[in-house]
């Protein structure tokens, strides 16, 4: 008897990293106190958070279990594939499967648009 596919269940998803610069979404979208999910030109899934008004924070949208793509679901961020819950201002892990935050992804404010740094 093997068991091969167990190993799997513990790796954690390898995260792309988005291209300096782009422009993501203007600010005035992105609610205070909540986030949005937004695709890069290139295809990286990003939640974009307001914490506070004018202050931004970024994370990558996958999944730190099996590397699923996260939602906006209410108060917190949401994986369909396991039923993972993260904080949306924060990336922290709320419940698992996952237990590692979702990566920080440095963006910044530049003429009212979220920007990638």
């Amino acid at each position: 008897m093997t068991l091969v596919g167990l190993a799997a269940c513990s790796a954690q998803p390898e995260v792309e990293e988005p291209t300096a610069g782009e422009t993501l979404v203007p600010l005035a979208d992105v609610p205070v106190g909540g986030s949005l999910v937004v695709t890069t030109a290139d295809g990286v899934e990003l939640v974009v958070a307001q914490p506070t008004e004018g202050e931004v924070v970024a994370f990558s949208a996958i999944c730190t279990h099996q590397g699923c793509s996260v939602r906006v679901r209410e108060e917190l961020l949401y994986c369909p594939c396991h039923g993972s819950e993260f904080e949306q201002l924060t990336g922290e892990v709320v419940s698992g499967p996952a237990d590692e935050p979702l990566p920080e992804v440095a963006v910044q404010v530049q003429e009212g648009n979220v920007v990638t740094a």
